[in-house]
């Protein structure tokens, strides 16, 4: 039994150290969503990279569009190619369509840049709201 009690010792220390890795792995850093993910290949679906422009922001004000709605077409959503341009520079713009959990039909575009996803704009598709955002005066003078 004597000689059992070294190795008996050994395990239980063995054992420790396992329970404590364990524990702190729920502690560490969380790694760069980023750095794992090739943004560069379709358009990248993760809400937590999504950036709003002014526009975006103002349109969706206008046409009573929340962020969670937004967040919803992107992960549920279908791509409009024919509405998408995936060689756009500097970055891919995707419009994104469906039903949101309101019931509205949205198209989102979004910008799928290096390191975030910008909301360009969003559209209500079944009904006209006369919105008065930063840019509209001129964009017909272009």
């Amino acid at each position: 039994m004597k000689k059992a009690i070294p190795y008996i010792l050994l395990l239980l220390l063995a054992i420790a150290v396992l329970l404590i890795k364990r524990c702190h792995q729920g502690g560490e850093a969380p790694v760069d969503p980023a750095k794992e993910v090739n943004r560069n290949h379709g358009l990248d679906r993760r809400t937590a990279f999504l950036e709003y422009t002014k526009h975006a922001l103002c349109r969706m004000d206008c046409r009573h569009i929340t962020e969670e709605e937004i967040k919803y077409i992107l992960l549920n959503g279908k791509i409009s190619y024919r509405k998408s341009d995936v060689n756009d520079k500097p970055c891919p713009t995707y419009a994104v369509e469906g039903y949101s959990t309101e019931n509205q039909h949205l198209r989102v575009v979004f910008a799928q840049c290096d390191h975030s996803t910008k909301v360009v704009t969003c559209i209500d598709l079944d009904h006209d709201f006369e919105c008065h955002c930063p840019g509209d005066d001129n964009k017909h003078e272009q």
